[in-house]
């Protein structure tokens, strides 16, 4: 068959067809919703990560199973690559469009199939709100334990794709803990099932494999989760504290001691007074830092833990504990943490999200470097951490309008990448790596670990057309990038494939 998209080299995009693509999709399904008008195609020219903007050739809106399955058929035959998108909340670029490719829209697959209470399991479709799982199971006692903060919009397919995790995942874990099984679409238009009900499968995890790719091996069309019961009482501390680097200590302080909150944040004193402003949680504007620190499960047990917990952050060096005093203040401690990122948006033009992840030990040091990087490229840093499990959210606050804030700020976010890498740890912990962290995997990644990654990319999609330019950067691009000393030692040899 002629192709309508020409082969690529090297990850570039050459032309296109439109009208003949259009044709060859709605000839074997002429039902399915396609937009190709500029003033149709503008709201999807980004995800969450509005610095990065490019307008799709055209977008693919399937409500059934069949529809997707003929659109990736015909996309293989002719060589066009395709980019799913979900509620676009992502903030790493992951879902940002192709000039010359189809945008493949699941937002209407947003049913939640089937709801077993007594085997504690529901199967969604991928377009399924995070926190629609959990009011659904609510009357059952149960509810959907990932918890991201963008939940009231964010779509269960995006999750996994993200491999998300939420305020909750040191205790519960990230999707890949609360998933059994996903339906996918491959490139070739095949459907394929990862994982199952039971405990294992027999074989390869792919399942694991897939969770966290990033639309870069199959097109998710159904999810079955896991529901846990409710814990019977939960409460939260508020510490307070006069010294950032003091609150990071502290979290290591709780958890070498042995125990596991269901939930443990930190904020720093930019982040609490936008949070403050915003919601009036009751968060004390004048500290340098706050944790807030949930412990769930039965009444004797989480009595208990709030004891030893107060003592272990006065012995930390907290200036103030506070208790919620019910569960209604519980929630507005929790509302002004997962209010953060729009509450800081209100303090600036624009503000740029970081996500990377350390060891828990290395939170005070690291606190220190990203302020003295905030203090060199001279753009404050509100910092926002899921302490618990290491997984930091600088949010750096720039105006795009001044000339060459953009370059600082992604400069600077490059730099506090490369600090978490130094540290021991990663790149990302749940927003992905995307269009936005290219550089960095060259940090992170040796020569031959990247060209693994590319092998197994190509066992799903030897022609590259789902997501490509994404996550897994060139070792062209590394070369480039100069970075792969930062963490392995030498840059990769000249005569090494070239993906």
């Amino acid at each position: 068959m002629e192709l309508l998209y020409d082969e690529r080299i090297d990850g570039d995009i050459a032309n296109v067809d439109k009208s003949a693509l259009m044709a060859a999709v709605l000839a074997v399904a002429p039902q399915l919703t396609l937009l190709d008008r500029e003033e149709d195609l503008r709201p999807f020219e980004c995800d969450g990560l509005s610095a990065y903007r490019v307008l799709p050739m055209l977008v693919a809106m399937p409500t059934t199973l069949a529809e997707v399955e003929a659109l990736m058929r015909v996309c293989y035959e002719h060589a066009v690559p395709v980019v799913t998108r979900g509620a676009g909340t992502g903030l790493s670029g992951g879902a940002l469009p192709l000039e010359k490719g189809v945008l493949l829209v699941m937002s209407r697959f947003n049913k939640i199939l089937s709801l077993d209470a007594d085997a504690r399991l529901a199967r969604v479709q991928p377009g399924v709100r995070n926190l629609a799982i959990s009011e659904a199971a609510a009357p059952f006692g149960l509810y959907y334990a990932p918890d991201p903060s963008s939940q009231i919009a964010c779509s269960i397919g995006g999750n996994v794709a993200e491999n998300a995790g939420g305020v909750h995942c040191l205790k519960y874990g990230l999707t890949v803990h609360n998933v059994l099984s996903v339906d996918i679409v491959t490139i070739e238009g095949e459907r394929m099932t990862l994982g199952g009900e039971s405990l294992d499968t027999p074989g390869f995890d792919l399942l694991a494999l897939f969770m966290g790719s990033e639309g870069m091996l199959g097109v998710i069309t159904e999810v079955t989760v896991r529901l846990l019961p409710k814990p019977e009482v939960a409460k939260v501390l508020m510490a307070c504290f006069d010294d950032v680097e003091l609150a990071g200590k502290a979290v290591g302080d709780i958890i070498a001691a042995g125990c596991i909150p269901g939930g443990l944040e930190m904020m720093d004193n930019l982040a609490i007074r936008a949070a403050e402003d915003f919601i009036h949680a009751g968060y004390p504007v004048e500290a340098q830092a706050i944790l807030l620190c949930e412990l769930d499960g039965v009444e004797a047990d989480v009595r208990a833990d709030c004891e030893r917990v107060r003592d272990l952050l006065e012995a930390a060096g907290a200036t103030q504990i506070q208790l919620a005093r019910d569960d209604a203040e519980r929630q507005l401690f929790w509302a002004g943490r997962k209010a953060a990122f729009p509450a800081v948006g209100r303090m600036s033009p624009d503000y740029y999200c970081i996500d990377g992840t350390i060891p828990r030990r290395e939170l005070p040091r690291v606190l220190k470097g990203i302020n003295d990087l905030s203090a060199h490229y001279g753009l404050r840093v509100a910092n926002v951490f899921h302490a618990g499990d290491g997984n930091l959210h600088p949010l750096i606050l720039f105006d795009a309008n001044q000339s060459g804030e953009l370059e600082a700020t992604e400069a600077l976010g490059g730099k506090i990448l490369e600090l978490c890498v130094e540290a021991g740890g990663t790149i990302t912990g749940e927003h992905g790596v995307g269009r936005e962290k290219l550089n960095q995997m060259c940090t992170q990644f040796a020569a031959d670990e990247i060209t693994l990654f590319h092998a197994v990319k190509s066992a799903f999609d030897e022609r590259r057309l789902l997501n490509p330019g994404k996550n897994i950067p060139t070792l062209a691009r590394c070369a480039e990038f100069g970075a792969m000393h930062v963490h392995h030692g030498e840059l990769p040899h000249p005569e090494l494939p070239r993906f």
